[in-house]
């Protein structure tokens, strides 16, 4: 891995997130909870509407701090909280989930902490998520 340096940033990533990525999400997942597809069921619960699968949120996040790693880096830790549903209106474009990184840390023995921020719109979903690279070998 490259050398790093405290604040160096991960550029921006987005993905979008639709209701078919969440039919697709819980066939891989076997997580059928109907608040993940069904507006009513939603509502039942005290929902705005249906939301994303956190675990699918907190993959997307990963996925973007791998992909900028690539090669030279391996992610070997990896967390988060959950903080705020994403919500996922039942339209064509869905919405978006943005992924910030900045490092936070390098150190002694070579791997570098990465803290992420994820957003849906303006307000942050997830909190305290951190991911830690080591070098690739």
């Amino acid at each position: 891995m490259a050398q790093l340096d405290v604040g160096a940033a991960m550029p921006t990533r987005t993905f979008r997130i639709t209701r078919a990525d969440l039919v697709r999400y819980a066939a891989a997942s076997g997580d059928h909870n109907p608040i993940h597809w069904s507006d009513r069921q939603a509502a039942e619960v005290g929902l705005p509407g249906v939301i994303a699968h956190g675990m699918l949120s907190m993959g997307l996040a990963s996925t973007a701090v791998s992909d900028w790693a690539g090669e030279r880096a391996a992610v070997i830790e990896y967390g988060t909280r959950f903080t705020r549903p994403v919500l996922v209106p039942d339209t064509a474009d869905g919405v978006e989930l943005t992924v910030d990184g900045v490092v936070g840390e390098v150190r002694e023995d070579g791997t570098v902490r990465v803290d992420l921020t994820v957003r849906c719109g303006t307000q942050k979903v997830l909190a305290r998520t951190r991911a830690v690279l080591a070098p690739g070998r």
